[in-house]
């Protein structure tokens, strides 16, 4: 303690203090130590829907795209079945429209195929 310097502001500093014997003192101070027990940590909550929302946002490209869970394609199939229907757009739609005209159209050239077909028979056998 050679490095302590000490001063004299010229005021004095009255302390007391208090003695208890053993047994006042067991009553008195409290000696459990609650205060270094460990927290008892709570549970994370579950994230309200705009927080999902955000934290998506967030992750979006940490997301993989592919993959059975925890990917988009993963969470595609999984709002796919909940809605119960895939979103059809207008995109889709127009393709959908048009595979349905080409179908009526390969009906209609099958029907003529047969109708001629038929028609060549009928004249085999009337020039016979």
């Amino acid at each position: 303690m050679d490095n302590l310097q000490t001063y004299n502001s010229g005021s004095r500093l009255k302390l007391t203090k208090k003695l208890y014997n053993k047994e006042a003192y067991l009553n008195t101070i409290d000696t459990s130590f609650t205060e270094l027990v460990q927290p008892t940590p709570t549970p994370p909550s579950a994230p309200t829907v705009d927080e999902f929302f955000n934290l998506y946002e967030e992750l979006f490209y940490d997301i993989p795209k592919e993959g059975e869970t925890n990917s988009h394609e993963y969470l595609i199939k999984q709002s796919t079945d909940y809605v119960g229907s895939a979103v059809i757009t207008e995109d889709i739609q127009a393709l959908l429209d048009e595979i349905t005209a080409l179908r009526q159209e390969n009906l209609e050239l099958q029907q003529n195929i047969v109708d001629l077909t038929a028609t060549g028979n009928d004249n085999t056998r009337a020039t016979r």
